[in-house]
């Protein structure tokens, strides 16, 4: 099946629709889609047509709204001198806060924590994009030619770093990062803001929570029990949420409604966000590791690689949208089987048969869609269709060329660079003994969490008020 879902055991909840079990469809003139239908609330309203073979460009207001929405007044450019700190030490502090249940200072360095991160990757990124372009030099040798290269980008990044300020402090352990991936400062966020009585952004930073970690049976009967107090349906803004996300939902909409039209150009925008948002997970994904031990040359540099390729394969499973506690599995392909259809449908068979094609890459056995190329061949000459109609789109193949690489030499790493007496370049080994993370301590049901846990049912004071425990 083309479109499948990772269900978590916790129910679906309510602000989302439901969704509908996929099935085949048969259609007018032979070709095939799995129909999945996402029906919600509201509508959309932007129109244009359908977009060429490459991803259309975003429209960078959208970009702008939704980092202003999501952390209020933060900035690459203008982020404030006096709040730079190590994000270890931001978020260590916002944790002995919280433990002490000084709940105001608690929340203030958990958000601070999260502007940090915002702010690292942000630079990152910057900085993998302006250096992304480095010659890789005019030496003859190979060897040679991609060591200068190695240097030219080494050289750039350096300049680069120390024009930005956040890489003035210590960076911060694999642990902490770690942390921020899976989101966790939201856990502590939504209990420090019900203690404060400002339950609105409990419930934004609970659904932040779930909508990675969807599985989290505590936090969901923590959002249960806010929508049995108020109409939560406006505060389920994911603070985290990436532009190709939600409008891939706003595209599938669309696309349920039978609007084809609108609903191919939002999944050509999808698609040059969702390639947007890969490239940046990518490039960080370069930043700094931590040596643990002196070794040869070249393990040295497999063992560094390794932690990297880990990194980069991941960046797949991370952007994948969570539409009502279901990942959309195979999520490329998926866009692409939607706008073959939808281009179909529009009597644009030239933009529909190299989606086609391209959903190929990464289901070559689906059955469906192979009797969907052959019905596009059979009537190739009909449609005018070229040699050129029946290959992939550029930007897929580019993406299912690189992940696929990296998923080979990965795989490559694990069998054939495995711990023995001289070359150890596991990435066991490489992390040996990490320190402890920043909330080691609060990890499973620990006091303060079974206090939250003892409390929760209690009578919670009444909207509006405010207080905190001391």
């Amino acid at each position: 099946m083309l479109v499948k879902f990772f269900h978590s055991s916790s129910s679906s909840s309510s602000w989302w629709s439901s969704l509908r079990a996929p099935s085949h469809e048969a259609q007018s003139g032979g070709v095939e889609i799995h129909k999945v239908q996402v029906i919600m609330s509201g509508s959309a309203s932007h129109s244009g047509a359908p977009g060429s073979w490459s991803c259309v460009p975003a429209v960078l207001l959208l970009l702008l709204a939704g980092a202003g929405a999501q952390f209020e007044g933060y900035s690459l450019s203008g982020f404030p001198g006096a709040d730079l700190m190590p994000l270890d030490s931001a978020y260590g502090e916002a944790l002995d806060q919280f433990g002490a249940a000084r709940w105001s200072e608690s929340v203030r360095l958990l958000e601070l924590s999260l502007r940090l991160h915002r702010l690292l990757r942000d630079s990152q990124t910057l900085c993998a994009r302006n250096c992304s372009r480095e010659s890789r030099g005019e030496a003859v040798e190979p060897g040679l030619r991609l060591m200068e290269h190695f240097l030219r980008r080494a050289a750039c990044l350096k300049r680069c770093k120390a024009e930005l300020p956040v890489f003035s402090n210590t960076y911060p352990k694999q642990n902490t990062l770690e942390a921020f991936l899976r989101r966790e400062p939201y856990k502590y966020l939504q209990y420090a803001y019900y203690q404060m009585n400002n339950l609105e952004k409990a419930v934004s930073a609970a659904h932040t929570y779930l909508q990675r970690n969807p599985g989290d049976s505590q936090l969901s009967k923590n959002l249960n029990y806010y929508k049995s107090l108020f109409d939560i349906e406006e505060f389920l803004i994911d603070q985290e949420e990436k532009p190709h996300q939600a409008l891939f939902v706003k595209a599938v909409k669309l696309y349920n409604s039978g609007d084809f039209s609108r609903s191919v150009l939002e999944m050509e925008r999808v698609c040059e966000e969702y390639m947007r948002a890969y490239e940046e997970c990518v490039q960080v994904c370069e930043g700094s590791y931590e040596l643990q031990e002196f070794k040869d040359f070249y393990p040295t540099l497999a063992g560094f690689y390794v932690d990297v390729l880990k990194c980069k394969v991941d960046c797949e499973e991370n952007l994948m949208p969570n539409v009502g506690g279901f990942f959309v599995e195979k999520f490329v392909a998926t866009m692409y089987h939607y706008m073959q259809f939808a281009y179909y449908k529009l009597n644009d068979v030239r933009n529909s048969a190299p989606c086609a094609l391209s959903y190929m890459l990464f289901d070559p056995s689906d059955p469906v869609m192979k009797q969907n190329v052959e019905y596009y061949q059979f009537y190739r000459e009909q449609w005018g269709l070229s040699e050129e109609h029946f290959m992939p789109r550029p930007e897929a193949l580019q993406y299912y060329n690189q992940t696929t690489k990296q998923k080979q030499m990965l795989e490559f790493a694990q069998n054939y660079l495995q711990t023995d007496d001289e070359d150890v370049v596991s990435p066991e080994d490489l992390t040996g003994s990490p320190a402890s993370p920043p909330d080691e301590e609060f990890e499973g049901l620990g006091d303060y969490e079974e206090s939250f846990l003892a409390e929760w049912w209690q009578e919670p004071k009444t909207k509006g008020d405010t207080g905190e425990a001391e």
